[in-house]
């Protein structure tokens, strides 16, 4: 029979994948002899057999029973027990960290007759009572499905009434009428009484944090973080201990770095006299951590040492829970800590340096989607203005956008197109939405530790906590500064993460101190912190990546860039590009020839400028290698909108006067080339071989360029791909006339000129006769963008806006195709193109020069897969270059030798 139920003392951090993140560190705690309160976990089996079949696995319960029991004989007390009770909490504890979006219930095992021995025993009858309410109320909630908004009007009311600030003034007998209320409003809403059996109370407790595993929030967080559906929830039953009993006791969330910068020291918040909850909720602002020196300097002491050791053994930034119970500390809880883009960088440099991981482990613990954040503007301090409101700096960044006051008018506003700044009082996980539609998140309320904080970190959005200055009204959707100004909903605010400043109004945006540095190029130095960090990243990446990072360029200027960004060649030149402009005319030209010479005179005269261009793009990247793409899109985009040409001779007849000749020439010639489908259509190779002297003339130039390099003692290393191949015969014909063309050059200029020719994958009949096109391709660059489209039957410019999000979020896939490369369809012609054509070439280059080259989960797809480089957008270099080298990490702790 499974076993379903693991003691504390039975686990270790090995065992996530079945205890839970949670459970699992908890039991490494309890194996470290740190003080953790006893319990036991229910594992993620066990989760997923009561979600997959509606009920309970068989022994489940006797499982429960047993380790009760044990939890029971050991704490001297029974669950229940009317003059000395033992009191549970019941938490989730997913593989991967879901902060905030399951649900967690405190205080099991109170009832009408057991809140009194509680009273009696600890001698704090107030105590006694705020503990039940938090049950009742937590209870209510979570398990019975009432409105948790009207638990929180009657607290609202009860403070009204007595008027005090917050419910830390209300007395043991207003607590005790609270409870009372509550209980009146879980009848009232759900017809059924709140249990007074401690033993139902855990069931149905242990079975809705089960069924949170599913809940909206969480679906809805997994999908932003791609965790698994599948994975289920682990729950975990500890014994209470209390931080609510008076002045000596307390609960707190410290981080042994801080989480935002990766500084050294001790950082998080401590709230005397409070549950765990009341702190990351952030209903009421905590005090530093190092404030805890001064009220409990044992606690504090033997806290700190118990981080160090945490962190030592961990080898990372940890993420600790406590409470002190009458100055007994006791850890709750501890996690390798969420941190932003800066703090990883900080971190895997200050941890190899201090000999607690090694270089590649640090390189491990960074990402490419943390170094394009770190890319991203910075406010302008030069120009910033007056401070409106300053709080706590709880996730970095600079974020312009329109105050909005709540969740559901942050995702509306969003869905528009606007860019929104969510402004609470304190979010709830409920606010998730709001949160992932916002550009920043801004509360009143709470510190580094509170929910929008650690959220807001995990998602790499702006956000500043515990701006208390301000006082927000989300009624009246407005807050007020401390000068008296008023926000109210739809003003623009400049919210610094960094700084843990706000500011009225759009502050000018300047580039980032990582940008800059990159921007240097080989002449740039690495400064401290951040920077230096980076620097050292991406020495390490490049020192063990085997993937080569190109650039997609089509200007000198872009690849004089990508080259400061440490691009080793350009990998797509679209020769398209060089057609726009002044140079349109010449296009049209050729296009409206009606003789071979007319079309003869206009690409003569193309012919130099794209001479000119390619001598200046291989001058550029000198001695790498430079891939020119011929003539991809088809011509009539080259001609104006057909729809504009038709309404101005239209126009022109409505007035009575005679229509332009040219419009009308090129009205009929766009007629004569419409397509119903041109991404389809007469482009790429089509082109070259239905418009005669088209691939000559842009083989003429590119040989000549390079010709002109070589004489003057360069050393060009042009490379010819042949778009939207299909079959091996189109890319026959056109190599054939490559090769005579540059045969011509050669002779002419007197110096010998050789371009390899390649072609471009991005048909699934190219990837899947790729062997044979392999008989005439020296290279391969997969196109994914087009293969994407042409795999799923997508049109890009089409499907995106009209039914990706309700794909997106019914789980027809994780992320946009378009985004990160789609491994089980595109992915798996990849792999047979790959394999095919190196069967017939070994020697084969291959590469991939669509959008998927510079994102991090593709560049990781494209190296196992055994491509020779990615190519992407300049500004996406450093970040293949980081992902590249992760890559090769990742198949060297796999065991992988390539």
């Amino acid at each position: 029979m499974a076993r379903y139920v693991y003691d504390f003392t039975e686990g270790g951090r090995d065992m996530a994948g079945l205890l839970g993140g949670k459970g699992s560190n908890l039991a490494e705690m309890t194996r470290l002899g740190l003080p953790v309160p006893p319990g036991f976990t229910l594992t993620t089996e066990a989760c997923r057999s009561v979600l997959d079949t509606g009920g309970e696995p068989p022994g489940l319960w006797e499982e429960v029973a047993g380790h009760l029991t044990d939890l029971e004989t050991g704490s001297g007390r029974l669950l229940g027990q009317p003059d000395n009770p033992l009191l549970l909490s019941v938490r989730s504890g997913a593989r991967f960290s879901m902060p905030g979006m399951m649900e967690t219930i405190l205080d099991i095992g109170l009832d009408d007759d057991s809140v009194h021995g509680l009273a009696k025993v600890s001698g704090n009858e107030r105590f006694a009572w705020d503990s039940y309410r938090r049950l009742v109320q937590m209870f209510g909630t979570t398990v019975m499905g009432v409105d948790p908004s009207l638990f929180e009007r009657a607290l609202t009311q009860l403070k009204e009434v007595r008027g005090v600030p917050d419910d830390v003034h209300l007395d043991a007998e207003d607590l005790a009428r609270l409870v009372e209320t509550y209980k009146n409003v879980i009848h009232q809403e759900t017809g059924e009484r709140f249990p007074q059996s401690p033993v139902e109370q855990l069931r149905r407790a242990v079975l809705a944090v089960f069924a949170s595993w599913n809940g909206e929030r969480a679906r809805l967080y997994r999908r932003r973080e791609h965790i698994a559906d599948d994975l289920g929830t682990a729950v975990n039953v500890q014994r209470m201990v209390f931080g609510n009993l008076g002045s000596d006791s307390g609960s707190g969330v410290a981080f042994t770095r801080d989480p935002a910068t990766g500084a050294r020291g001790l950082y998080g918040d401590y709230l005397p006299n409070a549950q765990g909850e009341d702190v990351v909720a952030g209903i009421r602002n905590t005090v530093p951590l190092t404030e805890l020196k001064r009220l409990d300097p044992g606690a504090y002491g033997r806290l700190r040492a118990h981080m160090e050791t945490l962190e030592r053994h961990y080898r990372d930034l940890c993420d600790i829970e406590f409470t002190i119970e009458r100055g007994t500390l006791w850890m709750l809880q501890t996690r390798v800590g969420k941190r932003t883009a800066e703090a990883a960088f900080v971190l895997g440099a200050d941890l190899a340096d201090e000999g607690l991981i090694t270089a590649d482990e640090g390189l491990a613990r960074v990402s490419g989607e943390g170094l394009a954040r770190l890319m991203f503007p910075r406010f302008d301090t030069a120009v910033t203005g007056d401070v409106l409101a300053r709080g706590v700096p709880a996730s970095p960044g600079a974020a312009v956008g329109a105050a909005v006051f709540d969740s559901a008018e942050a995702v509306r506003r969003a869905a528009d197109g606007e860019r929104v700044v969510l402004v609470r009082q304190e979010t709830t996980p409920d606010d998730l939405p709001g949160m992932i539609a916002a550009q920043a998140v801004l509360t009143s309320r709470g510190g580094k530790t509170s929910h929008a904080a650690v959220v807001a970190r995990g998602m790499g959005k702006v956000c500043v906590c515990g701006a208390d200055e301000l006082t927000v009204d989300t009624g009246a959707r407005r807050c007020t500064a401390p000068d008296g100004t008023i926000v109210e909903e739809g003003t623009v605010l400049s919210v610094d993460g960094t700084a843990g400043t706000v500011y009225a109004g759009a502050v000018p945006l300047v580039d980032s101190a990582v940008m800059r540095y990159l921007e240097a190029g080989a002449g740039g130095r690495a400064t401290t912190g951040v920077v230096d960090a980076v620097a050292r990243a991406l020495a390490r990446a490049d020192a063990v990546r085997r993937l080569e990072v190109r650039a997609n360029a089509d200007t000198p200027q872009d690849a004089v860039r990508a080259r400061r960004f440490g691009a080793q060649g350009i990998g797509l030149c679209r020769t398209e590009h060089m057609f726009l402009g002044e140079r349109r005319k010449l296009v049209e030209e050729m296009i409206l020839a009606g003789t071979d010479a007319g079309r003869e005179r206009a690409l003569a005269a193309l012919l130099p400028l794209q001479r000119e261009d390619f001598t200046g793009i291989l001058e550029a990247m000198e001695g790498l290698p430079v891939t020119i793409r011929l003539l991809d899109p088809p011509l009539h985009e080259f001609l104006p909108d057909r729809a504009d040409l038709a309404v101005r001779i239209a126009t022109a007849e409505a007035r009575g006067e005679e229509p332009d000749a040219h419009d009308a020439e090129l009205l009929a010639a766009v007629g004569r080339m419409h397509e119903e489908n041109p991404m389809l259509g007469l482009r790429g190779v089509r082109l070259g071989l239905v418009v005669p002297g088209l691939v000559a003339m842009q083989v003429r130039a590119l040989g000549e360029a390079v010709a002109q390099r070589l004489a003057a003692g360069g050393a060009p290393r042009a490379e010819i791909m042949v778009p939207l191949v299909g079959d091996v015969r189109e890319l026959r014909l056109v190599r054939e006339e490559v090769e005579r063309v540059l045969a011509e050059v050669s002779d002419t200029s007197g110096v010998p000129v050789r371009c390899p020719v390649g072609t471009m994958i991005e048909l699934p009949r190219a990837a899947l006769t790729a062997g044979r096109i392999a008989e005439d391709a020296e290279f391969f660059s997969f196109g994914t963008n087009d293969l994407t489209q042409t795999t799923w039957g997508f049109s890009r410019d089409d499907v995106e806006a009209e039914f990706f999000s309700a794909y997106l979020d019914r789980g027809v896939f994780p992320v946009s195709p378009f985004e990160t490369l789609d491994r089980d369809g595109v992915g798996r012609l990849v792999g047979i193109a790959v394999e095919e054509g190196r069967a017939t070439r070994p020697d084969l280059t291959i590469g991939v020069c669509g959008e998927h080259g510079g994102d991090p989960d593709s560049v990781h797809f494209f190296h196992s897969a055994g491509l020779d480089y990615v190519s992407c957008s300049p500004f996406r270099v450093p970040v293949a270059r980081l992902e590249a080298g992760r890559a090769a990490l990742d198949l060297a702790d796999a065991g992988d030798s390539r």
